[in-house]
C-alpha cells in the first residue's frame, strides 16, 4: 500500500526520500520529521559526524497548508560535510587524482560489495553501505508515524543492554506477564529514554555502560547492545495467516533486520519461549467489558501472523560497528598482502540510534498493514473504516456465534 525509497550516499550531496501510498487530509510538518531526526542522533558513545550535521528535512512535495495531499512527498536531507568531498565525490569525472581505498574493514560491506559490484574503489562500497542512509529512513518512516498517531498508535523503545551490560529489572518483563496496562502508551518510554544518554530506564546501568563505553574509546574498539520496541494502540486484525508474506511478524522481522549491523529480532519472549512449556508461553484468553483480552503478552502482540491487540513487543541485538580504531587484520586488495584493516570516520556505538531506527521502520510495517486492512483515500475515510471494524468485531463475534 505505501512505498518509499532513498537515495543517497554518506559524503554525497545529501538524502532523498520519496513516499507515496499515505491517504490525504492528515497534518504532516517539517518540524515533526526534524524531530525524530534529532532522536536518531542522540547517544553517548557517537563519532565526530553527529557533531558535523545536524539532520534538517526539507519537504520538497505532497504536503499543502500542513496537511498531506495524497501525492507522493519528497524529502531532502542536505550533507553539510558534503563541502569537504566536492572532489572525491564529485559526479563528473575530474582530473586531480583521487587516492582509492584498497583496504576492506572486516564486519563491513566494504569487501563483499566491491566483489559484487566490480568496483575498483572501496569508497563506492562505504558511502552507500553507510548507516547514514537511515536518516533518510527515519524522515520517511515519520510520516507513517504521524498518520499512525490519528488512530492513537504509539511507537517506543529502549536500549535494554550495551557490552553486556543489562538492568536491574526488564520494564518488558512487565509487560510480558500482564503487569502493564494494556492501555499503557509507548510514548512514556521514549519520554524516559530519551533523558538517558545511551537510552536505557535504568540509572544505575547508564553509569556503567558510560563506563564502559570509555573503556572501549581509550582501547580503540567498539560495542554492540540489544534494544526493544513497543507499539501500543494497535488494533485487532493487521496481518493474515493466509500466505507467507502476509504474516505481520514476518515483516516486522525483515525491516528490524534490515537497519545496519542488526544481527538478531525476537517477537514476544522469542528465543526464550524455546525451552519452556506451552503453558508457560501462551496468553490465556478472557473477556473483559465486552472485548477479549489476555492475562499475559509473551507472544508480543501477534498470533499466527496477526495482531491481537495487545501491545507490540520487538526485540533486536545490534553487532559492535565494524570500523576501529584499534584495527584488526584484513588484506589489501591492491597487493593481496596482509594488512591491517583501515580506518574511517566512525562510532563507537551506536545502539541508541538503532533503536531510534527500528521504532521507524516498525512504523513503517504497522502503517503498511494498518492501510491493507482499512484503506481510504483520506484520513477521514481511513478513520471510517477504522472505527466500524474496532467498535464492532466483538457483537460479531458474539452474532456469528449464537449469543442473541
Amino acid at each position: 500500500m505505501i512505498k518509499f525509497l532513498t537515495a543517497g550516499e554518506s559524503h554525497g550531496k545529501g538524502l532523498t526520500t520519496i513516499v507515496s501510498g499515505f491517504p490525504s487530509n492528515f497534518e504532516l510538518s517539517e518540524d515533526y520529521v526534524n524531530f525524530h531526526l534529532a532522536r536518531r542522533q542522540m547517544g553517548y558513545g557517537r563519532g565526530l559526524r553527529m557533531k558535523i550535521e545536524t539532520d534538517k528535512a526539507e519537504i520538497l512535495s505532497g504536503v499543502r497548508f500542513g496537511k498531506t495531499l495524497g501525492s507522493p512527498i519528497s524529502l531532502f536531507i542536505k550533507n553539510k560535510d558534503w563541502e569537504n568531498w566536492t572532489d572525491k565525490m564529485s559526479l563528473e569525472p575530474i582530473e586531480k587524482e583521487i587516492e582509492k581505498i584498497t583496504i576492506p574493514r572486516p564486519g563491513h560491506a566494504d569487501l563483499v560489495g566491491t566483489l559484487k559490484y566490480n568496483f575498483n574503489d572501496i569508497r563506492n562500497s562505504i558511502d552507500r553501505s553507510s548507516a547514514r542512509e537511515t536518516a533518510a529512513r527515519v524522515a520517511a518512516a515519520s510520516i507513517a508515524r504521524k498518520f499512525l498517531s490519528n488512530f492513537n498508535i504509539q511507537i517506543g523503545s529502549f536500549v535494554e543492554s550495551i557490552g553486556g551490560i543489562y538492568p536491574r529489572e526488564n520494564f518488558i518483563d512487565k509487560i510480558f506477564n500482564g503487569e502493564i496496562s494494556q492501555n499503557y502508551s509507548a510514548e512514556k518510554l521514549n519520554h524516559i529514554s530519551d533523558k538517558s544518554a545511551v537510552r536505557v530506564l535504568d540509572a544505575q546501568q547508564e553509569n556503567k555502560i558510560i563506563n564502559k563505553i570509555k573503556l572501549a574509546k581509550k582501547k580503540g574498539d567498539t560495542l554492540g547492545g540489544t534494544f526493544y520496541v513497543v507499539v501500543t494502540g494497535v488494533p485487532v486484525g493487521l496481518g493474515s495467516f493466509i500466505h507467507y508474506d502476509e504474516k505481520i511478524e514476518a515483516a516486522l522481522s525483515h525491516a528490524v533486520m534490515s537497519i545496519h549491523a542488526v544481527k538478531g529480532v525476537e517477537v514476544g519472549i522469542g528465543f526464550e519461549g524455546a525451552n519452556l512449556f506451552g503453558s508457560q508461553v501462551h496468553d490465556e484468553i478472557i473477556i473483559k467489558k465486552n472485548n477479549f483480552y489476555r492475562k499475559t503478552n509473551r507472544a508480543g502482540g501477534i498470533e499466527g501472523g496477526i495482531t491481537t491487540g495487545l501491545p507490540i513487543i520487538i526485540r533486536g541485538a545490534m553487532k559492535p560497528i565494524a570500523t576501529l580504531m584499534s584495527p584488526i587484520e584484513s588484506v589489501d586488495l591492491a597487493t593481496m598482502k596482509k594488512v591491517i584493516a583501515r580506518r574511517e570516520r566512525s562510532d563507537f556505538v551506536a545502539v541508541p540510534a538503532c533503536a531510534v531506527i527500528a521504532e521507524s521502520m516498525v512504523a513503517w510495517v504497522i502503517a503498511d498493514f494498518f492501510l491493507k486492512k482499512f484503506g481510504g483515500d483520506s484520513i477521514e475515510e481511513t478513520k471510517d473504516n477504522f472505527m466500524n471494524f474496532t467498535q464492532k468485531y466483538f457483537q460479531r463475534v458474539k452474532s456469528n456465534f449464537g449469543e442473541k
